[in-house]
Order: structure tokens, then C-alpha cells, then sequence
């Protein structure tokens, strides 16, 4: 329990704080440090048929939803995952991590480390071409949060292949003068985080973890890192839904949580207003993408701001609604999910209670117990169903060094593995409906930014399998601690097998992302 509240119970006595207090504020007062209050969306202004209407326009959209929570006036209103996917487990952040790495830095500037105008070669002279040039000589810790560091490539992709990151960012030239030109580009994130290591001798997550994940009752928390120990910054942090949404309730509040400063004075001001222009002003009135960029953070429209993650991972904060909207989810088009939100949630909030409304509260209590990902409907059998358990297949020379690949199978679920140069790897699925499982197999879970096979850990799954036709058995593998899913095709003919692979990334239009190759074998 907060000072705050410790003293006005000091004061008043439980019986007081229950006289003085409404219901929900008598939540608030008792509920444990960390934990997010509850209540009736009415209470708070907006009715539970509003949220009714956004999760049903939710499910008819081309967005694949995993979690949401929605805050209003510090009070979570609703919140619902779509299972397996659940609100204990973590989940892939992608860019939504910049925000994060942005408030370590605030943080680290605070406490005298370093400036915000200290000279980003000044950290790193060891490291640095041997004639830096006037533009990379000036550009400085600010530049690296608003994404203008002057480069003309993004320097993402060649940076991760090499072994030292740093060195490599600081190769790239420096085209236009530093402050001036917003390009989004990871790899000025991962330059905050390497500065932060490097000053203070803590990881992003070491470092944030007293000041930030512990005061907000975040656990659990973890971050990729690079070759050489460094959290990547501006991607690879795993967090809850709830951990975002506390995350947004920060900023909105301005930096303060249960009535102590968290973050710095000024802070949170300061990193979430308009620093630079980004995308086109003359599509400012359609886009989120065209508002203006902060420290790591985006501004958005009707005067909102967010942390933004690659295929829809938003804490969205709007201050002139006091309310905060997480949202973890797989979606091709981040900009319609937005919409979704200002066209069916924005106009419901009011600024005053509503009228209690029964029905359409129970009606969204049970719709959130109930949210789910259904698994594919495929046909339950075929001609093949009932051989495939203990069939081995050789596989012929490929790519990825796959050798065989067998099946295993029961009554309510099949098991297919894969043998290859660096061991065995399976994956379970039920008949048309979710089996638990986990997979260590190389690509797996799916990821923008490929990670190396010794720095996998068990993805956990679930699988689902059914016939395509009498010939093709498909398995859909949800990777529900990620973003993503794989579909797995086997085409069986006479004594032969062809395997495919399509994770979901490759699926929304980036086919360079799939690496994995297509299988062909004969039975053993």
C-alpha cells in the first residue's frame, strides 16, 4: 500500500474511507500495489455496449486479436484475451520496446550518467571510423530518440549481421545533418541501450527494473540481446498485456504511480511530444503515422500518443479521454486496427458516469470469458488418417539439413518430428481442435529479426491438425507467447511426402521471411 493511501486510512479509519468513498475508489484504495482497479465501464463513462460493438468489430476484421486491456480513469473497464492466449503469459512487444528503452534513458539522464546532448561517438571512441566526419561527430543521444540520426538506410538489417552492433552502426554514413530528417531506424534504439550498458554497467532490464518493472508490479519481463550482451533495445522485450497497459497508465499520469514519482520530473512531457515530423503532413488528417514522432514514442491522432510494436502491439494513451488501450495482436494492417478504435470505442467515452446498464454488462462479461482463436475446421479424416502413426519418411538433401521426417498417432492428436544435423524437433496437434505443446525447431516461433538457433528457447504452442483433402494434411501451430502461427502443409503421394512451411509473417506479405525449405522424401 501506497504513503497516499496508508495515511488517508490513518486519518479517516476503514469505516471513514467506506463513508467518503464510492465503491469503485474504495477498490482502488485497498487493492495491492501493481494491481489495476476494476470496474463497470459505466461508472467510468463509457458503456459496456460500446465495448461490445469494438470486440465485434474486432472479430469480423482481418485482425488476428490476442489480448486487450482498456483503462479509464486509472480503472480497468475491460480487459480479455483470446485463448490460448492469456493474461499471465508474456508476449512478443517488437518496436513497442523503444518505449521502454527511451524511459531507461530518461531515467539515466536523471541521475547524471549522461546528457541528452552528449555526442554519440563520445561513448564509443573504440569503436569509431577512423575520420567520423562533421555529421556523425555531432550527432547526439537526442538524435537517437527522435529518429534522426541522419542516416539514408534503415541500419537494422546489415547491423544484425555482424557480431559488433555498435561498430557497424557507426560505419553507416551519415548523409544529412543529424536533427533534421526523421527516418525509422532500430538500430538507433539499439544505441541507446548499448550507451546505457556501457555507462551504467547494467542491461536495459537490469537497469529498469528497481526504478520501473518493480514500483509497477511488473515480473517476469525479458529482453533478446546482441552478440556481444547488450538488450537489443528496439525490439525483443516479452511483457504481459496488462504490464503495457500499466506501462501507458504511467505516462498518462504523467509519471507518478500510486502517488510517488516514478519517473523524472518532466519526463514523461517530454518524451511524448511532437519532436519531429514524420510521414506526410498532408495525410496528417488520415494516418497515425504522419503526426509526428516523440522520444520512442508516437504521436497519434484526436491528440493521443502511443508505444507501437510491429503488427499491432500498441499502448495507446489518449489524455483527453484519461484512458489508456493495450492491445497485443497479429494484424496486416495497423492502421485499420487504429481506426477501429477511434470509430467504434473514441466516440462512446463520456465525460461523466452512465446510467447502470445490466444487461449489456453481463452480456460483455461473458463475451470476455469466452474470447478465443478458433483452430481451422478441416475434414477430421481421409483415406491416409489411420497409417501415419510410426511412418518415417527419408528426406532428400535440402537447405536447412532435414534428414526424416516421422509421425506419431492417436485417436485425438498426431505428433510430427524432424531430424536434422542439429537434433530431434516435434510438434502436437489435435483433430481439429487446440493441443498444448512446445518446440525448440529451428525458425520457430516466427520473428522479423532472426534469432540464433543456440539463443532459442521452448516456444510454447498450440496445434491444431485436419485434412485439406483426402491427400493434404495441414497443422496450424499458434505460437501464443508471440505475435505469430506457422502452417505446416504435408502432401502425401503414393510413397512419397512434400512438406511446406508458411509462417504467418510470409503469410501478410513478406515471403523473404519464410527460411525454411520445402521437403521432399520417400518412405522408409
Amino acid at each position: 500500500m501506497s504513503l497516499t493511501r496508508r495515511s488517508f486510512i490513518w486519518h479517516t479509519g476503514v469505516a471513514g474511507a467506506a463513508a467518503l468513498l464510492l465503491p469503485t475508489e474504495i477498490q482502488a484504495l485497498f487493492a495491492p500495489a501493481g494491481v489495476l482497479p476494476s470496474s463497470s465501464p459505466e461508472a467510468q463513462g463509457i458503456s459496456a455496449a460500446t465495448i461490445l460493438e469494438f470486440l465485434q468489430e474486432l472479430e469480423n476484421s482481418k485482425h488476428e486479436m490476442h489480448g486487450f486491456v482498456l483503462l479509464r480513469n486509472g480503472f480497468n473497464v475491460a480487459s480479455g484475451w483470446w485463448a490460448p492466449y492469456r493474461k499471465d503469459l508474456n508476449h512478443s512487444m517488437y518496436s513497442m520496446s523503444k518505449s521502454f528503452t527511451s524511459t531507461a534513458i530518461g531515467f539515466a539522464i536523471a541521475e547524471g550518467y549522461f546528457k541528452i546532448d552528449d555526442p554519440v561517438i563520445s561513448f564509443f571512441a573504440d569503436k569509431c571510423p577512423a575520420n567520423p566526419g562533421e555529421y556523425l561527430s555531432s550527432m547526439t543521444v537526442k538524435d537517437l530518440l527522435t529518429m534522426s540520426v541522419g542516416h539514408e538506410t534503415d541500419t537494422t538489417w546489415e547491423m544484425i549481421r555482424q557480431e559488433d552492433w555498435v561498430q557497424s552502426f557507426l560505419s553507416f554514413p551519415v548523409k544529412d545533418k543529424p536533427g533534421t530528417t526523421f527516418l525509422y531506424n532500430s538500430g538507433a534504439t539499439y544505441m541507446q541501450a548499448a550507451i546505457v550498458q556501457k555507462i551504467t554497467g547494467k542491461t536495459l532490464l537490469e537497469f529498469l527494473e528497481p526504478r520501473l518493472f518493480k514500483p509497477l508490479g511488473i515480473s517476469g519481463a525479458t529482453w533478446d540481446s546482441c552478440p556481444l550482451g547488450f538488450n537489443v533495445g528496439g525490439w525483443g522485450l516479452h511483457l504481459k498485456t496488462e504490464d503495457m497497459a500499466k506501462f501507458g497508465q504511467l505516462y498518462l499520469q504523467k509519471g507518478k504511480w500510486e502517488g510517488f514519482r516514478i519517473l523524472p520530473e518532466g519526463w514523461a512531457e517530454e518524451a511524448s511530444s511532437f519532436k519531429i515530423q514524420n510521414g506526410r503532413p498532408e495525410d496528417a488528417a488520415s494516418s497515425d503515422w504522419a503526426q509526428g514522432y516523440c522520444y520512442q514514442f508516437w504521436r497519434s491522432r484526436h491528440n493521443s500518443f502511443r508505444g507501437d510494436g510491429a503488427f499491432g502491439q500498441y499502448a495507446l494513451v489518449l489524455p483527453e479521454q484519461n484512458t489508456v488501450l493495450a492491445i497485443h495482436s497479429e494484424t496486416p494492417d495497423m492502421q485499420d486496427l487504429l481506426n477501429i478504435v477511434w470509430n467504434k470505442l473514441l466516440p462512446g467515452m463520456k465525460s461523466g458516469p452512465l446510467p447502470q446498464d445490466t444487461k449489456s454488462e453481463l452480456a460483455l462479461k461473458k463475451k470476455l470469458q469466452s474470447l478465443s482463436l478458433q483452430p481451422p475446421r478441416l475434414q477430421a479424416t481421409s483415406s491416409l488418417h489411420g497409417s501415419l502413426d510410426g511412418r518415417i519418411y527419408a528426406i532428400e538433401p535440402n537447405d536447412n539439413g532435414v534428414s526424416r521426417i516421422g509421425f506419431k498417432q492417436t485417436g485425438s492428436q498426431i505428433e510430427f518430428y524432424l531430424q536434422s544435423q542439429l537434433g530431434e524437433f516435434s510438434c502436437i496437434a489435435g483433430w481439429n481442435a487446440w493441443r498444448k505443446g512446445e518446440t525448440r525447431m529451428p525458425g520457430t516461433p516466427p520473428n522479423l529479426f532472426p534469432i540464433p538457433y543456440d539463443q532459442l528457447s521452448l516456444s510454447k504452442t498450440m496445434g491444431s491438425a485436419g485434412w485439406k483433402d483426402d491427400n493434404t494434411l495441414m497443422f496450424r501451430i499458434q505460437y501464443f507467447e508471440s505475435a505469430h502461427h506457422d502452417l505446416i502443409t504435408f502432401v502425401f503421394n503414393q510413397d512419397g511426402i512434400k512438406a511446406s512451411f508458411l509462417n504467418s509473417i510470409a503469410a501478410m506479405g513478406d515471403p523473404q521471411s519464410e527460411k525454411r525449405a520445402v521437403l521432399k522424401g520417400k518412405v522408409i
